[in-house]
């Protein structure tokens, strides 16, 4: 009995061991990824796409993309524009608790709108107890048509609950001529409203707490670069800083550069932003199934949270985006290119 009583002892000593070796490995692993972050070393590792346009024979859909994601009581709340022969631009949802079954699940067309809407970015608003969508649609009254706008619901499991898309902007910002792709962060007080002109520029508004979704100011341009589209900003946790991922183009291809800042009315700085080092391209990823992407395009990071702050795991970061081959789009007009959904994962 001693004799196995000492065994017993040796072999939990061992597992402590290795338990608290295993711990100090993860603090390390989670140390360095941070380093990385803020170094803008960014490496990925991407597997088969995860979601396809699904098939519909009364209007066959070409392409999913442009996603914006949440997980909330267990299941993962996905919004999409989808583009399909009859109808160009609608947003999509779908539901699913494990993304090996993403693919299979429920496909609900939003019922907000029978025109053109697209382009989503979903957040729980805590201050209202209300889910909110914001998307840009088209209003031929405005110059430019395309227009910021917001959905609301109390659930988001009900896609049938949202109510028809109401602009954000009473009247058109005289200083804007042409925006796209908008995007909502929160901060104590006030929320930020971010977008591009696709021509160079990121621009910035903001309106307090109380008033949202309403009382914009006037936007101001807060960044200048070789960027395009689908800005996408967010709160690192812990670390009291901002990262904001922005679409450029090299070519015929898409790719994401990243830029940092102190607070979301502060000055952005390039952390990530060539195509020789990208926040994610070509030359940073690398493929662990069949090839299926050339292009890194709109895509959201998969947050901590899903509420207004929009905060990330910077030890962690994932991003899904929508892809296709050079082969795939070649000789296609844009609105006919077959975008697929799949996730970049950090490459260790």
């Amino acid at each position: 009995m001693p004799a196995m009583m000492t065994v017993k002892r040796c072999l939990a000593a061992k597992i402590l061991a290795l338990l608290v070796v295993m711990g100090r490995t993860a603090d390390a692993f989670s140390q360095q990824s941070i380093e990385d972050l803020l170094a803008g070393r960014f490496r990925w590792t991407v597997g088969p796409p995860l979601v396809s346009p699904a098939v519909r024979a009364e209007d066959p859909c070409h392409a999913i993309k442009d996603p914006s994601i949440v997980q909330y009581n267990g299941r993962w709340h996905l919004f999409c524009t989808i583009r399909s022969q009859k109808r160009t631009h609608q947003i999509e949802y779908l539901s699913f608790t494990d993304w090996k079954d993403a693919d299979k699940a429920g496909r609900h067309v939003l019922k907000i709108s029978d025109g053109y809407f697209c382009a989503p970015e979903v957040f729980y608003f805590t201050p209202q107890k209300k889910w909110y969508l914001i998307c840009q649609v088209n209003d031929p009254s405005r110059k430019p048509a395309l227009q910021p706008a917001f959905s609301a619901t109390a659930d988001i499991a009900e896609p049938d609950s949202w109510t028809r898309p109401a602009l954000l902007y009473a009247r058109q910002p005289a200083n804007v001529t042409a925006w796209i792709d908008f995007w909502v962060i929160c901060d104590a007080t006030r929320a930020h409203l971010f977008f591009t002109s696709n021509d160079g520029r990121m621009w910035r508004a903001e309106t307090a707490l109380a008033d949202f979704p309403g009382g914009w100011t006037e936007p101001s341009v807060v960044l200048r670069g070789d960027v395009f589209e689908a800005s996408h900003t967010y709160r690192l946790k812990g670390l009291n800083r901002f990262l904001t991922v922005i679409e450029a183009q090299d070519g015929g291809r898409r790719y994401y550069k990243a830029y940092l800042a102190e607070r979301l009315d502060g000055e952005w700085q390039p952390l990530a932003a060539t195509k020789e080092k990208p926040f994610a391209g070509p030359v940073n990823v690398r493929d662990t199934g069949p090839h299926w992407t050339d292009s890194f395009s709109h895509g959201e990071l998969l947050r901590d949270g899903y509420d207004q702050n929009l905060e990330v795991n910077p030890a962690n970061l994932r991003f899904l985006f929508q892809g296709v081959t050079d082969e795939a789009k070649q000789g296609k007009a844009y609105g006919d290119i077959p975008w697929r959904l799949g996730i970049l994962d950090p490459a260790h």
